[in-house]
């Protein structure tokens, strides 16, 4: 192990059909890879992708100048927002 390299200590398991290990046995092989490796890596490619498409947001031109237009409108505190801002003070903690 390298210095750099902190030791694995998580695990996955995982139960499959045989004939789904057989697929994934022998798309490994083709990339000289284990199983364990080649589910890692498809796993965490997957998982980059997945929460990019939920956490990332791509506007088209007039998307953006809408979205801008909304942040500079000042901001009005009607009773649910009050509401709201009180019961979110009251549960949250500052770090």
């Amino acid at each position: 192990m390298a210095a750099t390299e902190t030791p694995k200590s998580a695990r996955i398991n995982l139960r499959l059909q045989h004939n789904a290990k057989k697929l994934l046995e022998r798309a490994a092989s083709f990339e000289g890879k284990t199983v364990s490796n080649f589910v890692l890596s498809c796993a965490i490619a997957q998982a980059k992708k997945t929460i990019h498409d939920h956490e990332e947001m791509e506007l088209d031109t007039q998307g953006s100048q809408a979205f801008l237009e909304a942040l500079s409108k000042p901001v009005d505190f009607n009773d649910n927002l009050l509401k709201a801002l009180q019961e979110h003070s009251e549960h949250a903690q500052s770090k």
